[in-house]
């Protein structure tokens, strides 16, 4: 009876975890971001660094790696809500003439690989981080219109970040940290360990 008993405390634990769904590193609102996604996402970045010269990069690895691009999907869920709330988007022509600018800026095609390693961002998913950038800014711009101030832009859009996180609710799987709601940014589980590994996006 006892084991039965732990048995079915443990299914309402992972019940109120609110990750449920197998294979959820995280969801946003109806959105689930799986941890096939991150883990491919991540065995990608570990695979590009084979052949780079990293010795001078402060790169992420472990568990800071994993929960830093998780991170990355969660925050551009949260971008592309707020930005659809705006009426805000980013057409493809806008995310092909900012990667021939990124391009560009970091030496031509051939230099690419190693800014990609050094910024920490899967190949796969350069497009999807200039859409996330290209909303951060035009999101800037929107509050920048109603009066902010220059120097609060950062302030304001994170609120919008942070409102639309409580509105369509974020879970985080614990394996990979938790969810701090008062500034929307998946953490470590241990405070101590945050420390040592700080949020760089």
């Amino acid at each position: 009876m006892k084991r039965i008993l732990a048995i079915a405390i443990a299914a309402s634990a992972l019940l109120l975890s609110g990750c449920s769904q197998v294979g959820a590193a995280a969801t946003v609102g109806d959105t689930k971001i799986t941890q096939a996604q991150v883990q491919s996402t991540v065995d990608s970045i570990l695979a590009a660094r084979v052949g780079v010269d990293t010795s001078q990069m402060q790169l992420e690895t472990g568990e800071a790696l994993t929960r830093g691009q998780l991170r990355f999907f969660v925050l551009t869920e949260l971008l592309q809500a707020t930005a659809k709330d705006l009426k805000i988007s980013v057409s493809k022509a806008e995310i092909d003439t900012r990667r021939a600018s990124i391009i560009e800026q970091v030496g031509g095609a051939a230099s690419l690989p190693t800014a990609l390693v050094g910024a920490g961002i899967a190949k796969d998913n350069l497009d999807r981080y200039i859409e996330a950038i290209s909303l951060s800014d035009k999101i800037g711009q929107a509050v920048t219109a109603t009066g902010v101030a220059q120097a609060d832009i950062g302030t304001a859009v994170q609120k919008l970040i942070v409102d639309k996180a409580a509105k369509l609710g974020v879970t985080i799987n614990p394996r990979y940290g938790k969810w701090d709601a008062t500034v929307a940014d998946v953490v470590a589980t241990d405070p101590a360990s945050s420390a040592v590994t700080p949020s760089t996006k």
